[in-house]
Order: structure tokens, then sequence, then C-alpha cells
């Protein structure tokens, strides 16, 4: 039998390949026009201004992320599992519970962003004025208050490719918005608000077509089902706060890089940062569709203990994930100055060395993008804890001595080497423990 012909007469890849594909189709049209904002935001608003926008943004998220209990998969981990058993009952609980504390974290985190604006405006930002900007933004917080439990739910009732589709409709009214703002000389302001509604859109999005499934799957009244019908309470919160923890971690090392770029340079070093980073993350497009398709078929695999099915399955999804992401790679190296001249302008053509060490360290991620899901599939909350924050203390130290002297580059170096040393711990974790149990 052929390479090929295994890929194809396999079910399970098939399947995830077209809900992958669905949820693809939509998102790369989002992703067009995302490029079309990138090139008409750094235009209007210059490196320092595009890099003001993605400190206010990205400290908002940051906050949230502090709080986040990772809702989605813990939906994914148990509320799969419960619709698998046709259990109504214990999935209408955890749903339930999920859902209340997602949103009580959210108007926390909105919270915290507002008694603590001015300290990021003096210390972030640097900019004089400001802080209000990082209470505007956060109203998005308060709109995206079911966003992690509205995905899970999707995921596990088979409606992710809904995803893509609010995706879509966000994108185009923020890229019309901008548009706006670009021909018509407008400011910062005006950029800002776009990115606002564009992201409560998103987060109002899910959480009607995730209630509608909720009504469609346990029933009109499933949320009247008392807390206390959760069994497996300790289990549940056990995974919960690692996942904080874990998402804590990660954020703090891994997604929160504007902010630091911020507090050791300056905006315009952010803004250089951000062409680089958004540029690189053109690679998370095809495979944010395979995360959210694999990790449901992961964790049911390894609830049902069907180990050679589960390395078969992981060996296909990675020998395809390898394949386009070596070719885009490459494709962003070699082409990366062309590249960021028509997303940005020549201005920002101080961005190509930290794209090139993005994009290294981004490779090997997303190529075994699925590390993570396998340990939580497997019951091993933890370990992503204990991984990622090893590998993200060495960073940050690094970045105090690093960033300040070599700037951007250093930063995006220190990046990639988080990203090979992290996931690569966690694979041969989780590979080590599915040869255990076999």
């Amino acid at each position: 039998m052929s390479l090929l012909s295994k890929f194809k007469n396999d079910p399970l890849f098939v399947k995830v390949m077209r809900s992958s594909g669905s949820l693809f189709s939509n998102n790369t049209l989002a992703l067009g026009l995302s490029v079309v904002q990138g090139i008409m935001a750094t235009r209007l608003l210059g490196p320092a201004g595009f890099g003001l926008i993605g400190v206010v943004m990205a400290f908002a998220s940051t906050v949230n992320s502090v709080f986040s209990f990772r809702m989605g998969e813990l939906v994914v981990r148990y509320g799969g599992e419960y619709l698998n058993k046709q259990d109504k009952e214990q999935a209408s609980a955890l749903l339930k519970s999920a859902s209340t504390a997602e949103a009580l974290v959210s108007l926390i985190a909105f919270l915290v962003v507002l008694a603590t604006a001015q300290l990021a405006e003096t210390y972030l930002a640097k900019t004089p004025d400001i802080a209000w900007m990082f209470t505007f933004f956060a109203i998005n917080l308060l709109a995206n208050f079911n966003t992690e439990t509205s995905t899970g739910i999707l995921q596990i009732t088979d409606r992710i490719k809904l995803q893509g589709t609010v995706n879509l409709i966000q994108a185009i009214i923020t890229t019309l918005i901008i548009a706006g703002a670009f021909f018509f000389n407008g400011s910062i302001i005006v950029v800002l608000i776009a990115y606002l509604i564009g992201k409560s859109i998103f987060g109002l999005g899910l959480f009607i077509l995730a209630q509608k499934q909720l009504h469609e799957r346990l029933g009109d009244g499933w949320w009247r089902t008392p807390f206390n019908k959760l069994t497996a309470r300790r289990e549940i919160f056990r995974f919960a706060f690692s996942s904080n923890i874990s998402a804590t971690i990660i954020k703090l090392f891994r997604e929160s890089e504007l902010i630091w770029i911020g507090f050791f340079l300056d905006t315009t070093a952010v803004g250089y940062y951000r062409v680089a980073y958004t540029i690189t993350h053109f690679l998370a497009i095809p495979a944010d569709p395979l995360i959210a398709t694999t990790f449901p078929e992961i964790n049911k695999l390894a609830v049902e203990k069907a180990w050679s099915k589960l390395k078969s399955f992981l060996k296909k999804i990675t020998a395809f994930s390898f394949a386009y992401n070596i070719a885009i790679g490459a494709g962003l190296i070699l082409l990366g100055h062309w590249v960021i001249r028509i997303y940005s302008g020549a201005d920002y053509l101080a961005a190509y060395p930290a794209l090139v060490a993005l994009t290294i360290g981004l490779v090997f991620n997303y190529i075994l993008f699925w590390n993570r899901p396998l340990l939580l599939a497997l019951g091993l909350p933890e370990v992503p804890v204990y991984v990622t924050l090893a590998a993200g203390v060495i960073k940050l130290a690094l970045s105090f001595w690093l960033v300040p002297v070599y700037g951007v580059a250093a930063a995006g170096g220190l990046l990639s080497f988080y990203y090979i040393a992290s996931v690569g711990v966690m694979v041969l974790r989780g590979i080590k423990e599915i040869g255990n149990r076999e």
C-alpha cells in the first residue's frame, strides 16, 4: 500500500482533514483580510503607533490569561467524554460550571486592567496620557466572557468550523473600519475601536453558536442542572488549576512578547517585532484548525486506550504538518525582506532578523503542535506546567541580559529557544507515556 493510500484510507485522518479544511478556508479568508488590515495600520500609524496598539492589546490579553482556566481544554477533556457516554446530566453540570467560572474570571481580568492601566502606561507603553486606551480595549474581555468554553463546546459537538465563519465576519468588519481610517486620515483611536469591535463580535458570536449547540444536544433546560451533579469535582479542579498555571506561564513567557519588548526597549521596537511576529504567525493559519480538530480525537483515543491507533494518528498528522510547515518556513526566510516590504513598507525592514529567528522556532512548534493536547488527554496536566516554567524562566533570565543589547533579534531567538526546548521535552514525555501504557 502506498503512503498516500495509507492516509486516504484512514477514516480518522480523513475526518480531521475535512473538519480542518472547512475551518481553514474561512480562516484563510480572514487571514487575507488581516493582512490588508496590517498593511493599512502599519502605514497609517508608523512603527511607534503600531507598536503602541500592540502593547495595549497584548496587555489586556495577558491579564486575562493570568486568571484564565483554559476552559476550552477542560470542556474537550471532560465534556467530550460525558457526551460520548451520553451522560447529559454530568455534561450539563460541567458546562454550566465552566461557563460561570469563565465569566467571573473575565470580570476580574477587566477590573485588574482598570486598576493597573496607569502602571502599564508608565512602564510598558512609555507614552503619556494613554492609560485610558488600556481600559477601553479591555472591554473586549467582557464581550469574550465565554469564548474559551464556547470554543470547547463547538469542538465536542463537531461544529468547530463555525468558529471560522465568526472569525471571517469579524475580520470583514474590522477591515472596513480600518480602511475608513486609512483612506480618510483616521487616528490611532479609530484603529483601536476597529480591533475592539472585531474582538467583541468574535466572542459574542461564538457564545451564541455554542448555546445553540447545547440546546440541541442537551435540551432547553440544560442550564438548570445543579452544580453538585458533577461527581468528579476534585479531578476536574486539578485539571483546571494545572491548565490555569500552564496557560499563565505560556502567556508570560511565550505570548506576551510585545509587553516585554515594550518594557526592555520602546514602542518603535515593539512595532518592528510585531510585524515580524505577525508575519511568522501565518504559520498558525493551517495549524490552528488542526489543533482544534485533533485534540478531541486524541482525547477520544486516549479514553478508549487505543494506543496503536493513537500512535498511528500522531505519525500521520506530524508527517502532514512537517510537509507544509517546512515549505512555508523556508519561503518566509528566503523572501522575508520582500514580505516585510509588501506588508508594512521599507520602514520596518529592521524586523527581518527577528522574523528569521521566530520562523525557526515556530516551524518546530507547529510540526509537533499536538504536544500539549496529548499530555492533557493522557491525564498529565502538570507536565506542561513544569516544562514550560523551566524553559520560560531560562528565557526570561536571558532576556534581561540579551534583549537590551541585541534588540528584537535577541527576543526572536529566545522565543525560538523556548519553543524548541519546551515542545521537544513535552513530545518525548508524551510518547514515552504511550509506550508505558501499551
